[in-house]
């Protein structure tokens, strides 16, 4: 007999139909024949379940799931090996790497407990991840580079929902949650295919007219930030759905509300601070503060989980650069909602943001055509890492700079200008 958790009865199953066939027909856009790769936590099991039909539907070639476990996860930490942490499953993401390079798609469903590691040994955290990122690097280039169609979508998994909503019983919160994610996402109106369309549109107006501005930096100005940001040498802005260099139109994040692109590796000065906290491998980051110098972080400080943000920087020498600039009006709907999500494909969405390490190749013009070389001449970062953190608010101005030094408004107090 198959029996359903009762916090999984509080999900709407409706719109997670709806949601599973966003991901396939607007996220992936998954083409007859494709191949499709999901990775998720194993209590997002309904909605996997749902996306491999809408994939099969869609005329997808082979649908293969892998699960995560978070009690399995913390047995590792509480019983696994010293040695083991320096280790991670190279072999799984190779096989991953050689299934992209011939074509094959990916689907990450993300509702992991942001926190589970919180009580884990911190150096112990940062060995794993050191060691999943350089085993998942020959992986990740494939996705970063966007050489594949990808997409990744949210499960309202109950010990996330606890997080979020921590003064209601499991079923509530789980509700709550569920129904903050398909907001976000889009399905809680009637033609969701149709509304990503109009979405999109907007999106894509907005990178246009930062395209055609060619700024040469962004100046961010607010509480405790005096920060500006070079871009790339021959830049260029994307937002909402994009073309992947197997042809494929796709929406990667599901929700998104931003129009990003690369900055310059060595032309980042100032200080920043950051306007929501960052959850990063089960540990709280709050009230982040750093200054650049050359493009490089040399000072940062958190009130908390400080330990772990300076292991994060010192992952690889570009760990301290950015790969990323993503610019998210404060009246954004997830802002709006005014719920903290501790994930960051959610917060990302609420403010403007920069991001640690790896760029995205896409975010040139020609990209596709650039070997690594000469997109780190052109300035674009090379890191085993990509994360995330918030640093825009209702506070917090940003003008453009244009090559001669005269200054545009981009957006005040949140908002675009």
């Amino acid at each position: 007999m198959n029996f359903m958790p009762q916090s999984q009865t509080s999900v709407d199953p409706i719109k997670l139909e709806k949601l599973a066939e966003v991901a396939v027909r607007v996220g992936l856009q998954l083409q007859t024949g494709q191949d499709l790769v999901i990775t998720a936590p194993v209590v997002a099991l309904p909605l996997v379940r749902l996306i491999t039909k809408h994939a099969y539907m869609a005329g997808a070639g082979l649908v293969t799931a892998f699960y995560s476990d978070e009690e399995s996860t913390l047995a590792r930490y509480r019983y696994g090996n010293d040695q083991s942490f320096d280790r991670a499953s190279d072999w799984l993401y190779d096989g991953m790497a050689k299934a992209y390079s011939r074509g094959t798609a990916r689907l990450a469903v993300s509702g992991d407990n942001p926190m589970l590691l919180s009580e884990q040994d911190p150096a112990k955290v940062g060995r794993a991840n050191r060691a999943n990122s350089a085993a998942y690097k020959p992986a990740l280039e494939k996705i970063s580079n966007f050489d594949i169609n990808w997409n990744i979508v949210s499960y309202p998994n109950p010990s996330w929902a606890a997080l979020v909503f921590p003064d209601d019983p499991e079923a509530i919160a789980v509700a709550k949650l569920a129904k903050a994610i398909f907001a976000a996402s889009r399905v809680d109106v009637e033609d969701p295919i149709a509304a990503w369309a109009e979405h999109n549109a907007s999106l894509a107006k907005r990178s246009s007219w930062l395209n055609g501005e060619r700024f040469a930096s962004l100046h961010f100005t607010g509480p405790g930030t005096d920060l500006r940001v070079g871009l790339a040498d021959g830049h260029e802005w994307h937002g909402g759905s994009s073309t992947a260099k197997n042809g494929v139109t796709c929406n990667p994040n599901i929700p998104t509300e931003e129009v990003f692109t690369t900055p310059h590796a060595l032309r980042v000065e100032g200080h920043v601070s950051s306007t929501k906290p960052l959850s990063h491998q089960g540990t709280l980051i709050d009230n982040i503060r750093v200054h650049f110098e050359g493009g490089r972080i040399v000072d940062a400080k958190a009130s908390r989980g400080e330990e772990v943000l300076n292991k994060v920087l010192d992952t690889d020498e570009g760990a301290r650069r950015l790969g990323e600039v993503a610019l998210v009006p404060h009246s954004s709907p997830i802002s709006a909602s005014g719920i903290l999500f501790y994930n960051t494909l959610f917060d990302e969405n609420a403010s403007c943001h920069i991001a640690l390490g790896q760029c995205y190749s896409k975010c040139f013009v020609n990209g596709a055509s650039l070997t690594q070389e000469q997109i780190k001449a052109q300035g674009g970062n090379s890191s085993l890492i990509h994360i995330d953190w918030m640093i825009g608010s209702g506070q917090v101005d940003i003008d453009g700079v244009r090559p001669d030094g005269s200054r545009v408004a981009v957006m005040r107090q949140g908002e675009w200008a």
